[in-house]
């Protein structure tokens, strides 16, 4: 490829070795901006999640496994695809002596921690980004403004939860908190912006010490005097003077996010001060919703439940008749979507793969892979809104007139997966990795398995993925009352199919006790069921979801539509 070639000959000339490329640019959201896709420009790959090393005479993508397949078929002709955790890149690079380059201002300590501590490698910093030298783009010029959340949205004022942020410096004796997460800027102030194509975020970042002086950072056009009059007690800075001021600190003890401080904005801090060993709280602060927020995240998902249900009503009803692709079934969701005013955009590409496709975990349909929804296969849409007062995110996987046996019975393992996730008996120190184990045991029986975490933290109208909790091998977070998490097992044969059925639930309080609550409102597909592979129990979970969903759906259904729903609700 021309521009790998032109990125080495710059390698030569500065005598590097290679080069290290993120996804993320400066802000370290998860969805970024086309044009400061640096790891797509190099690599072709779109996913969500990866990084690129380029060395001399080789290229290496290294992927979590949603993407393994995508990336593969995205860059595998020029870059050897790397599944991380099965392989780190210590294992790649073992005993290499190599001088590797890399932007300050995109990378993380913690990035080197987890993925490079173990060799030998020399990595050099440098002044100017190498893409941006081989990449020539305009930036967008449109800019909008960040704007206040309405209080009915937003039952916290932004003064209660400044005092938590300032009762925590107190109990760490820490004198400042730099938040450098723009989704835990947001939320600490009840704002949102258009920074991100898939969640409203504003990108910014916020300096609070203990004396409860707040210093604001951010691109000046994005803030109205509308906007600076609700907050008379913070001071707003161009981030252009964002350096000078942190470096002007000395002998002072800093909390940090260090998923998302770069290794820049670090080492300018504890060049005179003291970083302590101490996580963001704000994204425990922000995991808990409040009664108020859960409320308005059903109200959103039984609209989001109207739109899917009618749209999957829909698609049964005409893949048959006329050519419906992937791409063209995505737009027709869209405009479902669309319908209720208080839809904004879709809070993550939307995942539309039928057969094969739907083997691609993170499956985004293109020109080249678009394919035709036709009968006797399976069909996967996982997809998501941004509303006024919510964030959903849901899979349903469809029988397109499927008679394969074997696949109505690995979905039933797969939906009794799901059962156990949604009834799982909550206990104090619950945590994601006990409940992991429950989702994947019925699959596991037969041998099968999947290659991605059983449920994310869903934000409150930001992040469709936030922590820190998950439902995943790993995590040791506990589950608390107000957390909100996906529940989506699932299963995925390579060049045949995918399976994942995904609702959002909820950690509630009942009778002194925490259960899971079903947020998402929409048929599971029935006729993917082997009623024989259940037992009473779950059958009974089935049976009263799918009563939830009818009494959630039936007001906004039309006459054709209110007796579709009748037979996708009806009892097994």
């Amino acid at each position: 490829m021309e521009k790998i070639e032109k990125l080495k000959k710059i390698l030569i000339r500065e005598k590097l070795d290679g080069y290290l490329i993120p996804k993320n640019d400066e802000f370290f959201g998860e969805y970024i901006a086309k044009y400061n896709d640096r790891l797509n420009f190099i690599s072709d790959f779109t996913g969500s999640y990866g990084f690129a090393l380029i060395l001399r005479n080789k290229n290496y993508l290294f992927v979590d496994g949603r993407y393994t397949l995508q990336a593969k078929n995205q860059s595998g002709h020029s870059f050897k695809i790397i599944t991380l955790p099965n392989k780190m890149p210590w294992d790649t690079l073992k005993e290499k002596k190599f001088s590797i380059g890399y932007d300050p201002n995109l990378l993380t300590k913690h990035f080197f921690d987890i993925f490079f501590k173990k060799t030998n490698i020399k990595f050099l910093p440098l002044k100017e980004n190498l893409i941006d030298k081989i990449w020539q783009r305009k930036k967008l010029s449109k800019i909008k403004k960040f704007y206040v959340l309405p209080k009915k949205f937003s039952n916290q004022d932004y003064n209660f939860k400044i005092k938590k942020i300032l009762n925590n410096l107190k109990k760490r004796n820490a004198d400042f908190q730099f938040i450098s997460a723009s989704e835990n800027c947001a939320w600490l102030l009840n704002i949102r912006g258009f920074d991100s194509e898939f969640s409203p975020l504003p990108h910014c970042y916020i300096l609070i010490d203990c004396n409860k002086n707040i210093l604001f950072f951010s691109d000046p056009k994005k803030i109205s005097i509308k906007f600076k009059n609700k907050f008379k007690n913070i001071k707003f800075i161009n981030t252009n003077f964002m350096s000078k001021i942190l470096s002007e600190i000395s002998q002072k003890k800093f909390i940090i996010d260090k998923n998302t401080c770069s290794i820049f904005f670090e080492n300018l801090i504890l060049a005179k001060n003291k970083i302590l060993e101490q996580k963001d709280p704000i994204y425990f602060f922000k995991s808990i919703k409040t009664n108020n927020e859960i409320k308005n995240i059903q109200k959103a998902h039984i609209a989001d439940g109207l739109a899917l249900t009618k749209y999957l009503f829909w698609l049964k009803k005409n893949f048959n008749k006329k050519k419906i692709t992937e791409i063209s079934a995505s737009q027709r969701l869209s405009i479902f979507r669309n319908k209720n005013k208080d839809y904004l955009y879709p809070s993550f590409p939307t995942i539309s793969g039928t057969g094969p496709n739907g083997a691609i975990i993170h499956y985004r349909a293109s020109k080249k892979t678009n394919l035709q929804i036709k009968k006797g296969d399976i069909y996967l849409v996982d997809s998501g809104g941004q509303y006024k007062f919510g964030t959903t995110d849901v899979t349903r996987t469809i029988s397109l007139k499927n008679s394969d046996d074997r696949i109505k019975k690995i979905f039933t393992r797969v939906l009794k997966g799901h059962i156990a996730v949604a009834n799982f008996n909550l206990k104090k120190n619950t945590t994601g990795a006990q409940i992991d184990k429950e989702a994947r045991k019925f699959l596991k029986k037969v041998g099968l398995d999947y290659a991605h975490g059983t449920g994310h933290g869903v934000g409150y109208f930001l992040n469709v993925h936030e922590g820190p909790q998950s439902i995943s091998k790993n995590n040791k977070t506990s589950f608390c009352e107000g957390m909100v998490i996906s529940n989506e097992p699932g299963y995925y044969e390579k060049n045949k199919f995918g399976i994942r059925i995904e609702n959002l639930i909820y950690v509630k309080k009942k009778r002194n006790k925490k259960v899971f609550e079903n947020l998402t409102m929409a048929p599971i597909e029935k006729e993917l069921i082997d009623i024989n592979l259940l037992n009473n129990k779950e059958k009974k979970w089935i049976n009263d979801y799918h009563k939830k969903v009818f009494n959630n759906l039936k007001n906004g259904m039309y006459k054709n539509d209110l007796i579709e729903l009748k037979k996708a609700c009806s009892a097994i």
